[in-house]
């Protein structure tokens, strides 16, 4: 069972790459939305499956390619677990959110949504959450709809919901957690609208899974996906969660080896999920890893560390209203663990340039949110994203140089 207070210093000496200097100073790494670091019980595991099981799974009958086998079979329990499926047959292991986002839109929608029929979005969506229904619309006839967000507070603005929750709608896709606004969405309160009209959910998990409890069961969607880079795990691995009932009817996403039971020149039949939507070889190496990555943090324990991201992300707020000529973006409370702004007349590209210079990792740009930029009137914004293994006092730091580029631009 996780302690009751976490010994935060403790574990962030499990991260190596935290200990050292970036231009001649400490890094601060505040950048942690975008991917997280690894701590040493994820890159001790990817180093002992390469140097002692490597070798591809499922087929094999050697004992490497039954060691690699069950190590990957039990990261998907893992991950059913984590996030309490029904099934570890209900974990489909992608490439990470983007691709478990396109496998729905792919192999679901294409089989069931069709011209006329409305998929609805939010104003805050990250464009893996809207690029890939873009296409689907274009090839079906479907038309896209919006929930809009209330200014720069960025809630979603649920008064709205009932009139957009209409019979045309098959789809409702949204984030938990907003990549840009830190608004934490009520979507077990969503997904419950959307199932008592016989509409489909999707849950975009990427900035909420690695951060908080997530239980797919409690949330009630059909769908759900995140990346394991933004969880401490390693790059180019994710997961899909999807309802059994919903793969039962879904026609693969990709062909290839691994994903058959029989091949003749004219017709395959397929295996069952989740299998059936993992062609060709895996990303093995990145399961393994995934797994000692949610072993680490269900250690520390998830609650812990949302109140802990959200306390560093109340804190740089209450700091930066001090600040003259700042825009602050997303909720004024309740906010999850991320903060952005803009200063006056200081473009968010330079004023992470600039912060660099003094080892402090931002994040500036649209975030992968253009049409919420255009919504608030904005190009870009500067970000900083916090995770368990920062502290107050970098928080201290991310401010005393935003000072300094303050007085540097004279805004």
């Amino acid at each position: 069972m996780p302690s009751s207070t976490p010994d935060w210093a403790a574990l962030r000496a499990d991260f190596p790459i935290l200990d050292q200097q970036v231009h001649g100073h400490p890094l601060v790494y505040l950048d942690n939305a975008a991917t997280s670091q690894k701590p040493r019980a994820v890159l001790g595991t990817l180093r002992h499956y390469y140097e002692r099981d490597n070798a591809n799974v499922h087929r094999g009958i050697h004992e490497l390619s039954n060691r690699a086998t069950n190590a990957f079979e039990a990261a998907r329990e893992c991950a059913a677990k984590f996030i309490n499926a029904r099934s570890s047959e209900e974990i489909i292991f992608t490439r990470g959110t983007t691709e478990g986002i396109n496998l729905v839109a792919n192999a679901w929608g294409g089989k069931f949504l069709k011209a006329g029929d409305v998929i609805l979005l939010t104003e805050m969506e990250h464009h893996s959450n809207i690029v890939p229904w873009q296409l689907l619309a274009e090839r079906s006839g479907a038309k896209l709809r919006y929930v809009p967000i209330t200014g720069d507070e960025g809630l979603l603005d649920l008064a709205k919901l009932d009139s957009l929750l209409t019979h045309e709608v098959k789809l409702l896709a949204l984030t938990h957690i907003s990549n840009t606004l830190g608004t934490v969405n009520p979507v077990a309160e969503l997904c419950a609208k959307a199932r008592t009209l016989g509409i489909v959910s999707l849950v975009d998990a990427a900035q909420s899974v690695g951060h908080l409890p997530v239980d797919v069961q409690a949330i009630g969607c059909d769908f759900l996906a995140f990346s394991g880079h933004k969880i401490c795990g390693p790059t180019g691995i994710g997961v899909l969660y999807a309802r059994a009932e919903r793969l039962a009817d879904m026609p693969p996403y990709q062909g290839g080896g691994e994903m058959i039971v029989t091949v003749d020149f004219h017709k395959t039949t397929y295996k069952q999920a989740a299998h059936r939507f993992e062609a060709g070889t895996p990303n093995i190496s990145g399961a393994i890893g995934l797994h000692a990555a949610m072993d680490y943090l269900d250690a520390a324990g998830r609650d812990k560390i949302f109140a802990h991201d959200q306390a560093l992300a109340q804190y740089a707020y209450e700091r930066l209203v001090e600040f003259r000529n700042i825009r602050i973006f997303g909720p004024k409370t309740g906010r999850a663990g991320l903060v952005s702004f803009l200063l006056k007349d200081v473009h968010a590209h330079d004023l992470v340039t600039v912060a660099d210079q003094y080892g402090v990792a931002l994040r500036g740009g649209h975030h992968c949110n253009q049409p919420l930029m255009k919504k608030l009137g904005v190009e870009s914004t500067a970000r900083a994203s916090f995770y368990f293994y920062n502290t107050k006092s970098e928080v201290d730091r991310f401010i005393e140089v935003l000072q300094e580029i303050q007085k540097f631009f004279g805004a």
